[in-house]
C-alpha cells in the first residue's frame, strides 16, 4: 500500500466506525429519507459524508470534492468533475440494502484528474474488505494484487439490473441476453457488483445510470485487475460525461466483446 492508500485505509475505517456501523440496523423512521423512487437517504449518508470530506481535504486540499449527497442538495456541484484533481465520493453506496438492514453496502472512494480517474478505493465495512486500484499500476484487495478471474460457467454469469430500463430495454434483455446467459440478481450495492467480478463470482455486470460516485472507482478495479469495463461502444468511462447512461463491465475482454456482440445484435 502507498502512503495514500494508508491514510484513506484509516479514514474509511474511522468514518465506518463512527458514522455507519452505529447505526447499522439500528436506524429510526425519520433518519431514512427516499429521495426518489428506488433512492434512499439515511443519516448515516449525510454524516458519513462530512467526515469523509473533511478527511480528504486534509489528506489533499488542492483537490476539489463531489460527493453524492452534496450533488442531490446542489447539482451545479458536478461542475468540480470536469477539471483538475477531484475526489468523489459515496459515503454509503447500497444504501438501500443499509436502511432495510442487511448487507451489501460500502464506502466508495474515487480520485479522479480532468474527468479521468486516477485512483479508486471500495471498502466493506462488514468484512474489512477493501479493494484499492490506481490508474496503470494494478489492482489490490487487502493488500495482495489480484487478476480478475471469470467464473468458468457455461453460460456465463450475468448481473443485469433491470430497475432503470425501459419496457422495450427489458424486453431486449430477454430476447437478445437471457437465452445465453445464467441471470443472477444483483446486489444493488456498486461496491459488492465490482469485486464480484474480479473475484470469480460474476462474469458480466450492465448498468444502466452511471453516476460517479457509483461507479468510478469499481471501473478502475476492473481494468486494472484485467477485466473490462467501458461504454457499450467500447469508449472509456469518464467522470465528467454528465448524465451518460449506459455501462458493461466484465470479467475479461473476450467476455466484454462477446456480450456486446449479443447485446446489440438484431
Amino acid at each position: 500500500m502507498t502512503a495514500l492508500d494508508t491514510q484513506i485505509a484509516a479514514l474509511l475505517r474511522r468514518v465506518a466506525a463512527e458514522a455507519i456501523l452505529p447505526r447499522y440496523q439500528s436506524l429510526a423512521a425519520h433518519e431514512v429519507i427516499a429521495k426518489a423512487v428506488n433512492d434512499m437517504v439515511t443519516i448515516a449518508d449525510t454524516e458519513a459524508e462530512v467526515l469523509l470530506a473533511d478527511g480528504l481535504h486534509a489528506i489533499m486540499p488542492e483537490a476539489a470534492i463531489v460527493g453524492e449527497e452534496a450533488v442531490h442538495a446542489d447539482p451545479s456541484l458536478s461542475a468540480r468533475l470536469d477539471s483538475g484533481l477531484c475526489w468523489i465520493i459515496d459515503p454509503v453506496d447500497g444504501t438501500n440494502n443499509f436502511a432495510a438492514g442487511k448487507p451489501p453496502f460500502g464506502i466508495i472512494l474515487a480520485l479522479s484528474d480532468g474527468g479521468a480517474t486516477q485512483s479508486g478505493w471500495i471498502y466493506d465495512p462488514l468484512t474489512d474488505r477493501l479493494c484499492i486500484a490506481h490508474k496503470g499500476k494494478g489492482a489490490f484487495v487487502n493488500g495482495k494484487r489480484v487478476t480478475a478471474r471469470p467464473t468458468g460457467e457455461t453460460p456465463p454469469i450475468a448481473a443485469i439490473s433491470t430497475v432503470f430500463l425501459d419496457p422495450a430495454a427489458r424486453a431486449a434483455v430477454q430476447q437478445r441476453i437471457a437465452p445465453y446467459y445464467t441471470l443472477v440478481d444483483i446486489p444493488r450495492c456498486a461496491a459488492e457488483q465490482y469485486p464480484r467480478l474480479v473475484l470469480g463470482v460474476n462474469d458480466i455486470s450492465v448498468f444502466e445510470r452511471t453516476l460517479p460516485w457509483d461507479h468510478a472507482a469499481g471501473v478502475l478495479f476492473v481494468n486494472e485487475a484485467g477485466g473490462k469495463a467501458a461504454r457499450p461502444d467500447g469508449s472509456p468511462y469518464r467522470t465528467d460525461q454528465h448524465g451518460q447512461k449506459g455501462l458493461f463491465a466484465a470479467s475479461s475482454p473476450a467476455l466484454f466483446d462477446e456480450f456486446v456482440t449479443r447485446s446489440s445484435a438484431d
